[in-house]
């Protein structure tokens, strides 16, 4: 079952667009680059990327077929395609000059083998640069997981809970050091939203964090979860109108 909804997941597309230009802005320019967008969704950012770094082909991968679908509805200018695959099946070899991934590797297990793996697909001076978010700390994360212990949906994920691999920022530094990065920026951005209501924040989280659960429920039970998600999320937030969302993310480059 895919359960990403392309829809669902662009009702907060401006919001999610400024750590994509912020994390853009960090990539040295340099001439007939060779990228590869690692998640790439809808690929409307993935255009943007290979139009801003001018490079000479650009691939998105993306594990969704109908995230997919969505990407191929774009124009496509020259040098820009987008293959269905996983971050975890990726394994080039010396063959990019960029790495790019927004958004995509809080979804990845086991980020200390991950990174050395990129870094291996960069050509000698190749940049790495990624973002994830940091909100697993967060009641918008923390609800979620604490239903996965309450009946019936206990029962129904069979002993499964979402892993939760994202590191520190010194962590992440460290990473890239031992992975032969000579140098690196890496920093902790807290972006400040301001939503319709208290409620905004179950439709966000049902294009991204809820997918991940829906996939180990039946259809039926996933409407269930939902609810009490929203019924135990919004008892904990403040209910003012607008509501003011702030949203944590690491953002990383490296150049080898």
């Amino acid at each position: 079952m895919d359960p990403w909804n392309p829809t669902q997941y662009d009702k907060f597309r401006r919001e999610r667009e400024q750590p994509f230009f912020d994390l853009l802005t960090l990539i040295k320019p340099a001439p007939g680059l060779r990228a590869v967008d690692l998640g790439c969704g809808t690929g409307a950012l993935t255009a943007l990327l290979h139009a801003r770094l001018q490079a000479r082909e650009t691939v998105g991968i993306d594990r969704s077929a109908r995230m997919l679908e969505a990407a191929m509805r774009h124009d496509r200018p020259a040098g820009l395609r987008f293959a269905l695959g996983t971050i975890e099946a990726f394994d080039g070899r010396h063959e990019y000059d960029v790495i790019f991934s927004n958004a995509a590797f809080h979804w990845i297990d086991d980020h200390a083998a991950l990174i050395p793996r990129l870094s291996a697909a960069l050509t000698p001076g190749g940049q790495l640069a990624f973002q994830v978010p940091a909100m697993h700390d967060d009641p918008s994360h923390t609800v979620a997981e604490e239903l996965t212990t309450a009946e019936p949906f206990r029962e129904a994920f069979g002993g499964w809970h979402r892993p939760q691999p994202v590191l520190t920022p010194d962590g992440y530094a460290r990473l890239l050091d031992r992975a032969g990065f000579t140098e690196q920026h890496v920093r902790l951005v807290v972006y400040p939203h301001v939503l319709e209501g208290p409620e905004s924040v179950v439709d966000w989280m049902k294009g991204t964090l809820l997918t991940e659960y829906e996939r180990h429920l039946p259809p039926e039970l996933f409407a269930r979860f939902v609810d009490d998600y929203r019924a135990h999320l919004l008892a904990r937030l403040d209910r003012t109108r607008p509501f003011f969302f702030p949203f944590t993310r690491i953002l990383c480059w490296g150049r080898r």
